[in-house]
């Protein structure tokens, strides 16, 4: 019984990893919703990504990519980490309708319109010391670039579970 019990405990805390490597994957909630996914690239820098849709009013597809730096020890908690982190990043938003919402006014359009900008996201991201998860919030300026330039801020919430 408690060889049983070794091993399980064994095989158990080999699933555990720490949240400031590898990749993790799961959902963001807000100003877009859909999958979130982030990767370590060292111990205080990631790339972090969603696949998502906004849920206003003439609902749009959307991308982005950020490269996003840590500060680990700014926020001191008890257990676990709670880095702020900020950092420059890409978003391409796509619209499939005769027309769509935008700042207050709906646009009409040939049946498609997209528009390219970028993003400047600031959280905070709590590491719990022992579980492989990750619960992030962050408020996100962007920029759209293209077709036209328009300034909007966004925000959400999110989960990940890390691998």
């Amino acid at each position: 019984m408690r060889l049983t019990l070794l091993a399980l405990l064994l095989a158990v805390s080999s699933f555990i990893k720490a949240q400031s490597g590898g990749f993790g994957a799961g959902i963001i909630l807000g100003e877009p919703t859909g999958i979130s996914l982030k990767g370590w690239i060292s111990g205080d820098r990631a790339i972090d990504g969603a696949l998502a849709w906004s849920l206003r009013d003439g609902a749009y597809f959307s991308v982005h990519a950020d490269y996003l730096f840590h500060n680990m020890g700014l926020i001191k908690i008890g257990k676990g980490k709670l880095p702020l982190y900020y950092g420059p990043g890409l978003r391409l938003r796509s619209w499939n309708d005769n027309r769509y919402w935008h700042h207050g006014r709906w646009y009409a359009n040939d049946g498609n319109s997209a528009s390219l900008g970028v993003r400047f996201p600031v959280g905070l991201d709590y590491l719990p010391e022992k579980a492989p998860v990750d619960i992030f919030l962050e408020v996100v300026p962007g920029l759209d670039l293209l077709p036209a330039t328009d300034f909007d801020i966004s925000g959400a919430i999110g989960l990940r579970y890390w691998f």
